[in-house]
């Protein structure tokens, strides 16, 4: 439908039908989108037809979860669609969205008026990217979809815009009920008399490792102020650590309403606002934040009735509905599975959840509070903070809107200001009310977690309230920590304490984050690399520091390592399975190792899987100090048995996998696109490399696919001009569609280390040698 092009000369395609809406989709180098039209209905129709045609399947799997169709059209026992949340199965993925849509929660948000509901722009936006994703539709057909992971499926269906915001709403509440969706999908009340189960020694550990387990979103944000860079202006990095496949794709566009709205940058898939990203004044990017954004209750029921509850001794029947979900069963016949969920007003009651014995008794049961729950105020937000003018501007848009649902906000601008603010949803739980209404299981996961689980017997244990915030329940942003810098802020998702170690920031109650503890190896790095080019920091620079792919661990320890190899007595490393392994090579790979993840590093594969075997351990002979969070712990105690056992497994790991140790990183560390290996380089949070990458590890060929890490990746310079200096890199590629042109362009250029240049004013646009335009009608 789209002709060719030659270089120098744009082809345009008419697509013409009886509708008021237009827009022109001029496509620049490796795919990327600058949608301009006259009006935001417009703008949102450009959005809609070039999203679908990039990635039709993701976006019609995200709708098909949100209206609760998985098992109807994938069967009950298929994989949940994991971008959404923690559901194992489909089923109790539909159970879950079925009873939020039954409750109608989404329906409210969107009647309510701005800022609780969408502004009337927003509305537009949205209107006008349905139309967009559907006229693509129609015009393709699903048999003639290129991408097989969905072509001719019957799931691929026109979309309205109650599924648009339903989308967005699961998204909000990912790191909430999200959470917890098997724990809502399988609570039922007793069938017999039981009591509640003790709380476990190691519950704040079980929790851990529980969302920990989950934990595939992460990112640095770096703005240095005119303080630190060359030309006295701001300068930002951003650097989101994303799933690489499924839903939480970010997608690259720039939205251009002439006069009243012009911001680059990228999205989540198939939300149609610039979420990460810059204008003429102004650039920002987000980070996964600490602050726990749900709260537990445990409330104590009424004797004889397991689905009434007490509080403050008057009894309160749970909410039952009858959720019904349809499923297709295996000879393909279509039935309906019915089940009772109950909620009390804390919220869903839940089954053991989190590692935690959540168990629904006789006398006690647990319910689940989402701070997130009806926020679609986020929409406001992201559609401000596009047309932001100064990092005030983005301080205020945060507080009007209080729409920003797990994320840190980093910010700069063209007068060089430096900002972090952590004004998101926060459920208003002070240590205060922490303190005086945690149950023993509160008290136990509390200070690790910032998890509470109050005594639903107790009104006077509900969830405050600030004269300041748009919902009842949350902090106002009065409350949230908020830093303005000449010379820089930093997060790499630790707490606000650190974001810069001149001037940390305190005060703030114990569920927003913690206060004075040991900081992730990838905030250390952070610091310490802002610290060394603080000054004279370029676009150039920053793109360099993110690259340079430097292990902080490995820089501090490699060599220790190395020396505790060459030390084993007769050239044997003991393993787990209580054998040896001959070292090899292995002690003169690490004594030579460059400290870096680049893909040509030599070395680097052999100390990643080493010390990802060390990392949970605590081997550190000087133990962290707060008068020093950058330079401690350090020095590892290579002494302790456990070190040269990690050494000898990650040499067995290797050699098993029939990979030298001194064999280039990118040899083994690759993604496949199309049967071509395509080398990666960067590394895990654990030894501190900036440039996350997470892989799949294949026993016997290394890392094999890239699960999160890297994604939208925007270094911005500002000028003093209209035009910023910024250079724009998607590393997984505009397209999930094996056929498109647009799959895996960018993936290359990511191997290489290379960046896309933006084009963000009308002249490099028009200039682009790649220029191609669609002309929506």
């Amino acid at each position: 439908m789209v002709s060719g092009v030659a270089a120098g000369a744009p082809a345009r395609t008419e697509l013409r039908e009886g509708h008021r809406l237009a827009a022109d989709i001029r496509y620049t180098e490796y795919g990327i989108p600058h949608i301009k039209a006259h009006d935001f209905a417009g703008v949102g129709y450009g959005y809609g037809y070039a999203a679908a045609k990039d990635n039709v399947c993701v976006l019609a799997d995200t709708y098909l979860t949100v209206d609760a169709q998985r098992a109807r059209y994938l069967g009950a026992d298929a994989p949940g669609n994991s971008a959404f949340g923690s559901a194992r199965t489909s089923l109790a993925s539909d159970l879950h969205f079925q009873q939020v849509n039954d409750s109608r929660v989404v329906e409210r948000a969107v009647a309510a008026p701005a800022p609780g509901g969408p502004r009337a722009e927003v509305r537009e936006i949205v209107r006008g990217y349905v139309a967009g994703y559907n006229r693509w539709l129609r015009d393709t057909g699903r048999s003639r979809i290129s991408d097989p992971a969905c072509r001719g499926a019957e799931w691929v269906r026109p979309i309205s815009e109650l599924q648009v915001y339903r989308h967005f709403h699961a998204l909000t509440t990912i790191a909430g009920q999200g959470q917890a969706i098997d724990g809502i999908a399988a609570a039922t009340p007793p069938s017999a008399p039981s009591d509640p189960a003790p709380v476990p020694p190691d519950a704040a550990q079980r929790v851990r490792s529980a969302l920990g387990d989950r934990a595939d979103m992460g990112s640095n944000g770096i703005a240095v102020g005119r303080d630190g860079t060359a030309n006295g202006r701001g300068l930002l990095l951003g650097n989101p650590h994303y799933p690489w496949h499924g839903g939480r794709r970010f997608w690259q566009a720039q939205l251009t309403v002439p006069g009243k709205l012009d911001v680059s940058g990228a999205s989540l898939l198939g939300l149609p606002l610039i979420q990460i990203g810059f204008n003429k004044d102004v650039a920002w990017t987000h980070t996964v934040a600490t602050p726990t954004t749900f709260g537990l209750y445990e409330v104590s029921l009424v004797p004889g009735d397991p689905t009434s509850y007490l509080v403050d001794g008057r009894a309160e029947r749970m909410t039952s509905r009858l959720v019904r979900v349809e499923v297709r069963d295996e000879d393909g016949s279509i039935g309906t599975v019915e089940r009772t969920l109950y909620s009390t007003r804390y919220g869903p009651v839940l089954s053991p959840v989190f590692g935690l014995p959540l168990n629904w008794t006789t006398a006690t049961a647990f319910t689940i509070r989402d701070a997130n729950q009806g926020n679609l105020r986020g929409l406001n937000t992201w559609f401000d903070l596009g047309r932001t003018r100064s990092t005030n501007d983005v301080v205020d848009v945060l507080s009007r809107t209080q729409g920003v649902p797990w994320v840190n906000t980093i910010a700069t601008d063209q007068s060089g200001r430096a900002l972090f603010a952590d004004v998101q949803v926060v459920p208003h739980v002070t240590d205060e009310l922490a303190a005086r209404c945690n149950t023993p299981l509160g008290r136990a996961i509390f200070p690790g977690s910032g998890i509470s689980v109050l005594d639903g017997a107790r009104g006077d244990c509900a969830w405050g309230r600030d004269r300041d915030a748009l919902v009842p329940g949350i902090f106002g942003p009065a409350r949230m920590p908020v830093l303005t810098r000449s010379d820089y802020v930093e997060n790499s998702n630790d707490s606000a304490w650190l974001s810069n170690p001149r001037q940390p920031i305190t005060g703030y109650p114990r569920i927003i984050g913690d206060l004075g503890t040991e900081r992730s190896p990838r905030t250390r790095m952070g610091i310490t690399a802002v610290e060394e080019e603080l000054g004279s920091f370029t676009r150039r620079s920053m793109q360099d520091l993110l690259f340079g792919d430097r292990s902080f661990v490995g820089e501090r320890e490699a060599g220790r390592v190395a020396e505790l190899c060459a030390s084993l007595p007769g050239g044997l490393a003991p393993t787990t399975g209580g054998g040896t392994v001959a070292v090899g090579d292995a002690c003169t790979a690490l004594s030579r190792w460059d400290a870096t993840m680049r893909a040509g590093s030599r070395g680097a594969l052999l100390f990643e899987r080493f010390w990802l075997r060390v990392e949970a351990h605590d081997l550190w002979l000087v133990p962290f100090d707060p008068a020093d969070p950058v330079g401690t712990p350090h020095t590892l105690d290579t002494a302790d048995p456990s070190v040269a056992v990690a050494l000898g497994d990650a040499i067995a790991e290797l050699r098993a996998a029939g990979i030298e140790p001194d064999a280039p990183l990118g040899e083994n560390f690759v993604v496949v696109r199309d049967g071509e290996r395509i080398p990666v380089h960067g590394g895990h949070n654990s030894h501190g490399v900036l440039n996350m990458i997470i892989s799949t590890w294949d026993p016997t060929a290394g890392g094999v696919e890239v699960v999160h890490g890297s994604s939208h990746i925007q270094a911005v310079s500002y000028t003093g001009g209209r035009c910023p200096d910024a250079a724009t890199l998607l590393t997984f590629s505009q397209s999930s569609d094996p056929g498109s042109p647009h799959f895996a362009d960018q993936t290359r250029l990511f191997s290489d280390g290379k960046w896309v240049r933006s084009r963000f004013c009308e002249r490099d646009i028009l200039s682009s040698p790649a220029l191609r335009v669609v002309r929506l009608r």
